[in-house]
């Protein structure tokens, strides 16, 4: 995808997220991320091999996320990202110290939960899936978005955005979902 489409794809969702320009993972994807047609899985820990707390140097090695570089500018001038590969869609925040660890994963596309929700998955879909989600209409007007957060006690510590134009999950964030504005 190129850096021009995600904006009118996503619309108000690409200033909430904080990615400044969303573009495909270069390289081939990893071979242990997930056989053929298996969708890597989002739990409280991370995403496929992509968890909280590993370090930048191993994902790259394994081929899991792009080049480091600059995230958000208002987390200050030592916040790094990378973008995930292929088959993962989104974007992977670091801590500001060295080495570089994972605190949060956004995903907005090619995995879902082990109860099988992804990008497109409703409200009343996670609430069935996740009965104890707690739904936060306050961003709705901001962000255009409904956060989601499924927590510890639901199998989580993550967190769906649904758009409230069309009502669908458009970024699964763990535990959050990260925003920059």
């Amino acid at each position: 995808m190129n850096k021009h489409s995600f904006p009118r794809r996503l619309g108000a969702t690409a200033a909430l997220i904080g990615v400044t320009a969303l573009v495909s993972g270069a390289g081939a994807a990893p071979a242990d991320v997930a056989p053929a047609g298996i969708s890597p899985t989002i739990s409280a820990k991370g995403v496929g091999l992509v968890k909280i707390g590993k370090s930048y140097a191993k994902l790259r090695k394994q081929n899991l996320v792009g080049k480091i570089r600059p995230g958000c500018e208002l987390g200050g001038p030592n916040t790094r990202s990378a973008l995930l590969k292929k088959p993962l869609k989104g974007s992977v925040d670091f801590t500001q110290t060295s080495p570089r660890r994972v605190t949060n994963v956004t995903v907005f596309g090619g995995a879902k939960t082990a109860k099988g929700l992804g990008i497109g998955a409703t409200i009343e879909e996670i609430q069935a899936a996740y009965p104890r989600a707690k739904v936060d209409h306050g961003s709705d007007e901001v962000f255009q978005v409904t956060f989601v957060t499924i927590p510890k006690t639901d199998g989580g510590r993550f967190q769906f955005a649904v758009s409230v134009d069309t009502g669908k999950t458009t970024a699964i964030g763990v535990p959050y979902i990260a925003t920059c504005e």
